[in-house]
């Protein structure tokens, strides 16, 4: 029975070989036999830009997913807070296509909402200004004509503001908005979700106008791994 695979967040780093270690062995087996493989943001801890491809970390992964792509498996990539600068030289070297954040497809014959997350967070009124600033066509051309070495002190940089800013923040700012979540199920007439980025892995269920609504959150790849499995009959969590 065909099958699609989803994962999400698991912040590829060479400070983390262990998690690099088994997505290698979940993309060389269990990917293997999915008809799509879903990657819905954050792949990588950070990406600085496409010509950081040959990065021997960097080159490892793409490798695998290319791998996967030559046995037949569709790969799906989209944008995360973290690797927002993927672009079409990385993509098309992981044979994968890029997917915009939303995306509302057919999953095996469910219209399915993909997201990353994060623009459910609304509380969060800071990273929403931050998101906006460096998602802006302009932020994005001034950056990436740095060199990569100042690109990359840069990232760092506001990695470790990132973290300062979150231990500041309640839990409860940084998961999702309900009132965003159940507008963003009116907007594309209640289809199932699936997203990342709140690393609160769970199925929710939400009555919206008479509508029941399934929502999946996808778990991060800190601790282990895990993954969403879907086919005709529905979807199942799956841990590593």
């Amino acid at each position: 029975m065909p099958f699609s695979l989803f994962i999400s967040d698991l912040h590829l780093s060479a400070d983390r070989p262990e998690i690099s270690s088994a997505f290698s062995r979940f993309l060389a087996s269990t990917a293997t036999q999915a008809e799509a493989l879903y990657i819905l943001g954050d792949l990588f801890e950070y990406w600085a830009g496409d010509d950081d491809i040959h990065d021997p970390f960097n080159r490892q992964a793409i490798q695998a997913l290319a791998r996967l792509h030559l046995n037949g498996v569709a790969i799906y990539l989209m944008h995360g807070n973290r690797d927002f600068l993927m672009g079409k030289v990385m993509a098309t070297a992981c044979g994968a296509h890029m997917l915009p954040d939303p995306s509302l497809i057919g999953i095996h014959g469910t219209p399915t909402l993909l997201m990353h997350g994060d623009t459910l967070c609304t509380d969060d009124t800071d990273y929403m200004a931050f998101r906006a600033q460096v998602r802006s066509p302009k932020w994005q051309t001034n950056f990436l004509a740095q060199p990569l070495a100042q690109r990359k002190a840069q990232i760092e940089h506001l990695r470790a503001q990132s973290k300062l800013a979150q231990s500041q923040k309640t839990a409860d700012i940084m998961d999702v908005n309900t009132e965003s979540v159940i507008n963003t199920f009116r907007d594309y007439h209640y289809p199932r979700m699936i997203h990342g980025h709140t690393h609160r892995p769970a199925r929710h269920e939400h009555e919206i106008d008479q509508h029941r609504c399934e929502r999946w959150v996808l778990p991060d790849w800190y601790e282990q791994g895990g993954y969403l499995r879907c086919d005709e009959y529905g979807c199942e969590a799956i841990r590593i």
